[in-house]
């Protein structure tokens, strides 16, 4: 299967298909893995979770099966998985990819996994549950806007790339200043460890028109409707370890089915707040996109578009 290449396994490169959500990566991904020695390994921060499944946009069991995911379904909803686990995990996969003669295949939309594996991250602190927490409740009595005002004051460079509705970042910042005594932008130029050695491509999908992306979305949620995506959660619930402050309950989808769940909105109120939610998701991703210098853009709605990548990817593999 796929397109014989003359590199030595230490010289394969590595692809990155990047996008925001419903912009079509995986049915990509699964076309190039049937015309290239490719191995797909899962850039998703809610894919890692055991459970997180229809919400998450997961691809089904016999596709899985068909083509393996690597870092799907490798921690409990419970754990919470960082970027630098990630790039540790992601390291580990593309140099057992490599050595088999086969092309390390990264996939997803998280751009902070993708930055991380590329460029290293920061000798950064490991997380303080103590500090997580008193800043959350923070957080539930004044609103996240306080807590962005405040990094604005101890660290404007970070503050100025957070939303305040990026509330787990922004967690992390002010935790790592209370660690360390030092804004986070400091420490990202004081040294990085573990950057990907090798050449990469990178593609990225993205909408001609931002007006047909919502209309994908959409279509999709009400897919995970009726697939039974408020009964996922329900399940999710029955754990008692699973709180609604840990990263997998805050993705987005599954925080707006919780709320409603707890009784806080109707359900009509929580389908706009979950589309309204992706569409700020996907915005995000595309201005992060936007600053991926050397990638080459598609447009995912493009009816050549898989033939278009295979046609660029041949002609650099070559």
């Amino acid at each position: 299967m796929g397109t014989l290449i003359s590199d030595s396994a230490s010289s394969l490169p590595v692809i990155f298909l990047m996008g925001p959500t419903a912009s079509g990566k995986t049915e990509l991904a699964l076309e190039l893995c049937t015309h290239f020695p490719c191995d797909i390994v899962s850039v998703d921060s809610a894919l890692v979770y055991r459970g997180l499944n229809i919400g998450s946009g997961k691809p089904s069991a016999e596709v899985l099966a068909a083509f393996p995911h690597r870092l799907v379904d490798i921690c409990e909803p419970t754990e919470i998985y960082s970027a630098a686990r990630f790039r540790e995990d992601a390291l580990e996969e593309i140099a057992e990819i490599r050595a088999r003669g086969r092309m390390p295949l990264l996939v997803g939309g998280t751009g902070l996994y993708f930055r991380a594996l590329r460029d290293g991250l920061a000798l950064l602190p490991a997380a303080h549950p103590g500090i997580r927490q008193r800043l959350l409740e923070e957080a539930e009595e004044a609103g996240w806007e306080s807590l962005h005002q405040r990094l604005q004051t101890l660290d404007p460079e970070v503050a100025a790339r957070l939303h305040p509705r990026d509330t787990q970042r922004l967690q992390r910042a002010l935790e790592v200043i209370e660690l360390t005594g030092r804004p986070m932008s400091e420490q990202w130029d004081a040294g990085t460890e573990g950057r990907l050695t090798g050449r990469i491509l990178t593609l990225i999908l993205a909408p001609a028109r931002r007006k047909i992306l919502h209309q994908a979305i959409a279509r999709r949620f009400q897919a995970m409707l009726d697939s039974g995506f408020v009964a996922e959660v329900e399940a999710l619930r029955a754990n008692p370890d699973l709180q609604s402050a840990l990263p997998a309950v805050r993705s987005v989808g599954y925080r707006q089915v919780w709320a409603y769940l707890d009784g806080i909105w109707d359900h009509p109120t929580m389908v706009q707040k979950a589309l309204a939610a992706t569409r700020q998701l996907a915005k995000r991703q595309l201005t992060w996109l936007r600053g991926e210098a050397g990638a080459h853009w598609f447009d995912c709605h493009d009816p050549g578009l898989h033939g278009a990548v295979r046609t660029w990817l041949t002609a650099r593999l070559r």
